[in-house]
């Protein structure tokens, strides 16, 4: 099997971390590895395949050398300086950041949902916002035999989103101790504020489930709404889906539907009190959907419970597979 030189900036971060574990367990084909990261992490020793590596500092010239392929998870301000430079040398960026999501020119993948639209790359490939990926895995199914008219998204979305810092802030609340990054303590608090506000009165995170929905299912036409809410939960993101579909369905069939998807587990037993669970969907990379039913206030609505792990499938699971489906043509 051919291998290939891997990157991966921001390596000492979570993010960046889970990437190599993710690369380690599922066997991708490595033939150099190199790890980049700011120069306050540079000189951290990483272990992977029981081998130890020194952590670079990034620069211009870090990729003035054989790279395939690079996994950014370093923030915004690192990836649209250093992308470029990456992409112009020839590596094939997959940038975890919001920097390039929106950029007309750049492919935002999520391989289960739009795989081939990947290799109109030019360089640079997007990976979505975690929330915004496990949404799209269950509704692309969905959109493609029905149609969707209408997205309704209430999200309760993890501090292990915030990186860090919502950790540690959770983890004091719990002790006793005061908050220092959330605007208000975490702890006993579900907090309906991720990213900043805009002048309409939406925040960032929802503005990007929004516009970014659009893009990945290539519907301009769909009528999206979203409220984003922190909640005091260590990991993994659940959302609470209305969609107004286009066409009537059978219940059974539309739960058939997403049986049969790509990356998908129905868990939808109400009557044994079975439903995703952040608790379930930990460590795993699958998205988890139950609590499918009809929206009786609408002709042809439906209710979904969408959990899936954020820092898995909803950013580092998701770059390692776009990766994947790359390699299958290099």
């Amino acid at each position: 099997m051919k291998s290939f030189n891997v990157a991966v900036v921001g390596a000492t971060g979570m993010v960046g971390r889970t990437i190599l574990n993710i690369l380690e367990e599922r066997n991708f084909p490595i033939n150099n590895l190199y790890l980049f990261s700011s120069s306050k992490s540079a000189g951290t020793r990483v272990q992977f395949r029981g081998n130890n590596y020194i952590v670079e500092e990034l620069c211009d010239t870090s990729f003035d050398r054989k790279i395939d392929i690079a996994l950014f998870s370093a923030g915004g301000a690192t990836s649209i300086k250093y992308a470029p430079i990456a992409a112009s040398k020839g590596v094939i960026v997959i940038d975890n950041s919001s920097a390039f999501r929106m950029d007309k020119d750049v492919p935002l993948i999520v391989p289960e949902v739009n795989e081939s639209e990947m290799y109109k790359h030019n360089g640079i490939i997007a990976n979505p916002n975690c929330s915004t990926i496990q949404a799209v895995v269950a509704l692309k199914p969905l959109h493609d035999r029905y149609g969707i008219k209408r997205i309704v998204y209430s999200t309760y979305q993890a501090v292990s989103g915030s990186g860090v810092k919502g950790i540690t802030d959770l983890e004091n609340g719990l002790a006793g101790k005061p908050n220092s990054f959330y605007p208000h303590p975490i702890y006993n608090n579900c907090l309906p504020h991720i990213d900043v506000f805009e002048q309409n009165g939406y925040t960032k995170e929802e503005i990007k489930m929004i516009e970014e929905t659009k893009k990945i299912l290539n519907d301009y036409n769909l009528k999206i709404t979203a409220t984003t809410v922190r909640v005091p939960v260590s990991n993994c993101h659940s959302e609470a889906v209305n969609v107004e579909l286009d066409n009537d369905f059978d219940l059974g069939e539309l739960k058939n539907t997403l049986i049969n998807s790509p990356g998908i587990i129905l868990v939808d037993e109400p009557e044994k009190n079975l439903y995703p669970l952040a608790s379930l969907a930990n460590g795993k990379d699958e998205v988890f959907v139950g609590r499918v039913r009809r929206d009786e206030s609408l002709d042809y609505g439906i209710n979904m419970w969408i959990v899936a792990d954020n820092i898995r499938k909803g950013a580092a699971t998701n770059s390692v597979q776009i990766a994947e489906s790359l390699i299958k043509n290099m």
